[in-house]
């Protein structure tokens, strides 16, 4: 069993863990809990009655969190012609569009959050395949991340912003940062309700009865915080 330090232990103590607490009573309560010297990543972690091995019970969509995650994402563009340089118009941090950053990549080079990559270049794309997907950043068409040149700004604009990914994964859970410790409670609140209204609008057709079985707020290295799951689910309709 590890041993927690006094920090934890005192954050850990404020939390009652055979309470299932309102959305706004958890959002307070992570913050307060929150140690880290830096500022730590709130995370939300939801539990589901879902088995990954059935394909009519996956969950795998995008979210756009109206405040962002409180950091800077760095995007990296696969695009060739006037969509690379549209993309560089939009402000990218990297544009792959040659064998040399191509080659660069391959060679284990990933400085960057986000990969976007236009539908013609997805035949070189795929061949980083094994780079790429251990890390969550291989582009794909569900996540949003394999656009039209058209669509290129407005895609790369929503990564920026704050565009999140969640993913049912191997052991049937779904693990989101929806922002920082520095957040206002308000605006944690609003990226938490905006990640439970896409979640359940991606509800899976092989989904039986309430599929979210616990979800817990966190913030790094802090004690977990037990959510009410129907309140959660409700979030949208109160705001």
């Amino acid at each position: 069993m590890a041993k927690h330090g006094k920090k934890y232990l005192a954050a850990q103590a404020k939390v009652d863990e055979n309470t299932f607490y309102t959305p706004a009573e958890a959002v307070k309560l992570v913050k307060e809990t929150a140690f880290t010297k830096f500022d730590a990543t709130i995370e939300v972690h939801l539990r589901t009655t879902l088995d990954p091995r059935q394909a009519d019970q996956q969950i795998r969509d995008v979210v756009v969190l109206p405040h962002g995650l409180g950091k800077t994402v760095r995007v990296l563009v696969f695009a060739a012609g006037d969509a690379a340089a549209a993309a560089r118009a939009a402000g990218v941090e990297a544009v792959a569009d040659d064998d040399e950053t191509l080659a660069k990549i391959q060679g284990g080079w990933l400085d960057f959050d986000v990969a976007i990559a236009t539908p013609d270049m997805m035949g070189k794309v795929g061949r980083l395949g094994r780079i790429l997907g251990p890390r969550g950043l291989m582009p794909n068409p569900k996540a949003g991340t394999v656009v039209s040149g058209d669509d290129l700004p407005r895609a790369i604009r929503e990564a920026k912003a704050g565009r999140v990914e969640f993913r049912l994964d191997k052991t049937g859970n779904i693990h989101v940062q929806v922002g920082k410790a520095s957040f206002s409670e308000e605006k944690l609140l609003e990226n938490f309700g905006s990640l439970m209204e896409a979640i359940t609008k991606a509800r899976p057709t092989g989904a039986k009865g309430n599929f979210l079985k616990h979800i817990t707020l966190a913030a790094t290295m802090g004690p977990g915080v037990k959510v009410d799951s129907n309140a959660a689910q409700n979030m949208q309709a109160t705001e």
